[in-house]
């Protein structure tokens, strides 16, 4: 069965067909966010500190960190990108024992976070191309890290699911010849929007079984990808979610904060058998407690660690 290891410090989570979906929490990461991005320029981490708390509270397995700030003052990221990610990795590490991905496009920043990121890290990302594969899967073997594989390579992104899969098939060869083994690849078969792609669910879905069944190598993705340019977006993403973890998906990186797309995975989690006895759907449904109630079975708990110790 293949299971891909990613540690913290103290703690240990694994992604693999036999274990609840493991949740990539996406919100530290400053594309698309003008106010993180202005934030990190100026030196505030006050974001990433809420973010970080935020995101494990909501339930997420991993934390993807991602510092790829355009600087005003400097503007090449092979400078500026890796100090940046060393201090918020740091930071990050000394607020949540969860397990961590560092994300960037600039290599000299993946070493830079594998430098000072404690435990086992997910390494996002690699891709087809040749100049990514030689730069990127060295750093994989030196480190001893699992790796996210995009599907994509010189040629760009293809529309064609069937050259997407030999696209990975060919990177999980490649590292291989490194003498990275399989289950430390995680394949992101690159989901497309349904907006502008109406099989584009339909297709994910089959490369995820064929990735799993060919391959026997775990899957991740970008879930909001789904929903690009389409309302109610995370309605859709509570449906996608459960259907590609169905299909064999075993992670996504994702916003753990949206209740409506973690109640789904949990759903899913419990409906795939991979939530022993229901206790963590269970859990996260229990009624609040009115002020002053005590958890049923609590005091009774209580009251005999007192008559032990008597």
């Amino acid at each position: 069965m293949t299971r891909t290891i990613v540690e913290s410090k103290s703690k240990t989570a694994i992604i693999g067909f036999d274990q609840p979906f493991c949740v990539i929490g996406e919100r530290i990461n400053p594309t698309g966010r003008k106010k993180l991005a202005a934030e990190l320029e100026a030196g505030d981490f006050s974001t990433v500190q809420a973010d970080a708390l935020a995101q494990v509270a909501a339930g997420a397995t991993m934390l993807d960190i991602n510092a790829g700030v355009v600087y005003n003052s400097n503007p090449n990221p092979n400078e500026t990108e890796p100090p940046l990610m060393r201090e918020v990795i740091k930071l990050v590490q000394s607020l949540v024992d969860v397990p961590l991905c560092i994300d960037s496009s600039v290599p000299a920043a993946l070493e830079a976070g594998l430098e000072v990121c404690e435990g086992r890290p997910l390494l996002n990302s690699v891709t087809g191309e040749e100049e990514r594969l030689e730069a990127i899967l060295p750093l994989v073997k030196k480190y001893n890290v699992p790796v996210v594989a995009i599907s994509n390579d010189d040629s760009g992104i293809s529309e064609d699911p069937e050259v997407r899969f030999q696209v990975a098939k060919k990177i999980v060869e490649r590292a291989a010849d490194y003498g990275i083994p399989a289950h430390d690849i995680v394949v992101d078969p690159l989901v497309m929007p349904i907006g502008a792609m109406a099989t584009a669910g339909l297709q994910v879905f089959e490369l995820v079984r064929r990735l799993r069944n060919e391959l026997g190598v775990n899957t991740t993705c970008g879930a909001s990808n789904i929903s690009f340019g389409l309302p109610n977006r995370h309605a859709i993403n509570a449906a996608f979610l459960p259907m590609a973890i169905a299909s064999g998906m075993t992670s996504a990186i994702m916003n753990p904060t949206r209740e409506a797309e973690m109640m789904a995975v949990r759903a899913a989690n419990l409906l795939t058998n991979n939530d022993p006895n229901g206790a963590a759907w269970i859990q996260a449904n229990k009624p609040p407690l009115a002020e002053g109630e005590v958890e049923a079975g609590a005091r009774g708990r209580r009251a005999g660690r007192r008559r032990r110790r008597g």
